[in-house]
């Protein structure tokens, strides 16, 4: 059987070398299912290795995507036939930008009807990083105050919901108001326009100069840079992304702060299947009883218009929703 995926052999802008192809697509062996995938959004962890920034860990040509949901269509030798049909996101396998996807069944993570599509296919890389970071790398507590920033971003609320599901304050930071009353909905205690105010002389104010306990930074540059003033003493400076491209001042960082770096693959890495599971059944429960939601859908695309979706992904940072990728 052929399908259709997209593909780059080599870096550079996606406009340039993303490609749609047929491949051949193989039966599942021991232990693997095949998915038939349905929608995937797409995230900036998606795009950037596409212009070359993780040459290093990627082997070309490459199917770019990381998450996805889709129906399991055929299931290997030693996997039960009761997930054929299911609901499934198809994770650290295959890349999910192709018609069809093969995938480990053990991890694999079913989907209950509770959860719609859209919901389903962000499950993965900023509810897992949001999650795993609060609870086992930062253990926030009740009397914990965070500062996020790039809050305008689908972590960014993810985190927003936590802090009130898990009760820590958080200071979301953000570059514009588009999101200010959303983030505060969903459990911000303050939120700072950084284009408008200094983020330390404001975070001075909230905490009566006390600082916060820890920081968490997905965009580099000076920005991050500029978070480790925020923090009290022996506050902590979480690196979980470099959106801008532009590497933090790591000797101001490690002057002022105990630093942290997370990256989910490492993660991925060392954790125990029983525990991959468990993450996600707590957060599905989460999902499930809507205590936390996903971006809705902004602009869907079919996979044969996988150059406009991505265009439409990167100019899209400024409203609301989620690109997504559909069969």
């Amino acid at each position: 059987m052929e399908a259709k995926c997209a593909k780059y052999y080599e870096f550079g802008n996606p406009d340039d070398v993303l490609t749609i192809e047929n491949r051949h697509i193989h039966s599942p062996g021991a232990g693997e299912i095949l998915v038939r995938m349905i929608t995937r959004p797409i995230n900036p962890s998606d795009i950037i290795p596409i212009y070359g920034s993780y040459s290093h860990r990627i082997s070309l040509p490459t199917i770019p995507g990381y998450e996805g949901v889709g129906i399991v269509e055929k299931v290997g030798p030693l996997v039960s036939k009761e997930l054929l049909g299911k609901h499934v996101l198809p994770l650290r396998g295959e890349g999910t930008w192709q018609d069809y996807v093969l995938a480990s069944a053990e991890l694999a993570i079913p989907i209950p009807d509770t959860i719609d599509n859209f919901t389903a296919a962000q499950l993965y890389i900023n509810p897992v990083t949001a999650w795993v970071v609060c609870t086992q790398i930062l253990q926030l507590q009740p009397s914990d105050v965070l500062l996020v920033n790039a809050c305008g971003s689908s972590i960014g609320r993810i985190f927003a919901q936590l802090s009130n599901i898990l009760g820590f304050e958080l200071i979301a930071v953000v570059r514009n108001d588009i999101h200010t009353r959303e983030l505060l909905e969903f459990g911000a205690s303050y939120v700072i326009n950084s284009s408008e105010a200094s983020l330390v002389n404001e975070v001075r104010e909230i905490t009566n100069g006390k600082g916060v306990t820890a920081a968490i930074d997905s965009i580099g540059g000076s920005c991050g840079t500029e978070m480790a003033f925020c923090l009290k003493a022996n506050g902590t400076f979480l690196s979980i992304g470099l959106l801008s491209g532009k590497p933090i001042d790591w000797k101001i960082i490690a002057d002022k702060a105990t630093v942290k770096i997370f990256h989910l693959r490492h993660w991925n890495q060392q954790v125990s299947v029983k525990t991959w599971q468990e993450t996600f059944e707590q957060l599905i429960s989460l999902f499930s009883e809507k205590r936390l939601k996903g971006m809705p859908p902004s602009i869907q695309y079919d996979l044969m218009h996988v150059n406009e979706a991505v265009h439409a992904a990167q100019s899209y940072a400024k409203k609301r929703g989620k690109v997504f990728l559909n069969n």
